[in-house]
C-alpha cells in the first residue's frame, strides 16, 4: 500500500514529479516577469495590485491545467466542458489588460507542455514591447461646458469661435425656452494656446450677462477605480 501511494505521488500521467515541479517553477518565474511588466507599464494610470497578482496566478493555473491534460484528448475535452460553465464578469478597465491575460494563458500553456524556449523567448519579446508601448498615453481632451441665456447664444458661440476658431468641436447643444448649454471638445494643445492671451476663455465668457456657469473638464480614456 505504501509503495502504491509513493508511486502515485511520483507519477502524474507521463510526467515525473521533477518535471511537474520544473513546469510550475518556470511558470512562476515568467509569471513574475509579467507582474513586473504590468507594474511598469500601468504605473500612474489604472494600476491594480489585485489584477496584477491574478496574472501570476493565472499563469501558474494554466500551466497546471496543461500538465494535467498532457496528450489526453478525452481529458482535454472534459476540461473544456468544465471551464465553459464558468462565466467571468470582471470589467476590463484598460484594453492592454486583455493582452496581459492572453500573455499569461499562452505562457501557462507553453510551460504546461514543457516548451520553455517558446515561453522564454516570446515573453522576452513581449516584455520589451509592452515596456516601450506602455509609455504611450492617451491624449487628454478638454471639454468646455457653458450654460447661459438662450438669447445670448450667438454671443457665446462668437466668443468661443474667436478663441479657438474651427478647432473647437461642438459636441452637444442643449436648449430650453430660457437657456442654452454647449459642450465643446478641445485638444489639450488647442486649449493651452488660449492661456497666452490676456483674458482667459472663462473671463471672456463671464462677460456675457446672466451666464450660469463655465466648466472645464479634462477627459481621457483611462478609467480609474
Amino acid at each position: 500500500m505504501k509503495n502504491a501511494i509513493l508511486e502515485a505521488l511520483e507519477q502524474s500521467g507521463t510526467l515525473s514529479t521533477g518535471q511537474i515541479i520544473l513546469n510550475l517553477g518556470v511558470a512562476v518565474i515568467i509569471g513574475f516577469c509579467i507582474y513586473i511588466s504590468y507594474y511598469i507599464s500601468h504605473l500612474g494610470t489604472v494600476y491594480s495590485k489585485k489584477f496584477n497578482v491574478s496574472l501570476v496566478m493565472l499563469t501558474i493555473l494554466t500551466a497546471m491545467v496543461m500538465t494535467v491534460i498532457g496528450n489526453n484528448v478525452a481529458l482535454s475535452l472534459g476540461m473544456v466542458g468544465a471551464l465553459s460553465i464558468v462565466r467571468f464578469r470582471t470589467a476590463i478597465k484598460d484594453s492592454r489588460d486583455t493582452a496581459y491575460i492572453f500573455w499569461t494563458i499562452i505562457v501557462g500553456i507553453c510551460c504546461g507542455v514543457s516548451d520553455y524556449l517558446v515561453a522564454g523567448i516570446g515573453s522576452a519579446i513581449v516584455f520589451v514591447i509592452m515596456l516601450v508601448l506602455g509609455l504611450i498615453k492617451n491624449d487628454e481632451r478638454i471639454l468646455l461646458v457653458v450654460k447661459g441665456p438662450r438669447n445670448d447664444d450667438l454671443k457665446i458661440e462668437g466668443i468661443i469661435f474667436e478663441y479657438y476658431h474651427h478647432k473647437a468641436n461642438l459636441k452637444v447643444k442643449n436648449t430650453t425656452t430660457d437657456s442654452v448649454e454647449y459642450i465643446y471638445e478641445l485638444s489639450k494643445r488647442t486649449y493651452n494656446k488660449q492661456l497666452k492671451r490676456k483674458d482667459s476663455i472663462t473671463d471672456a465668457l463671464y462677460k456675457v450677462k446672466d451666464l450660469d456657469y463655465v466648466n472645464i473638464v479634462v477627459q481621457n480614456d483611462e478609467i480609474s477605480g
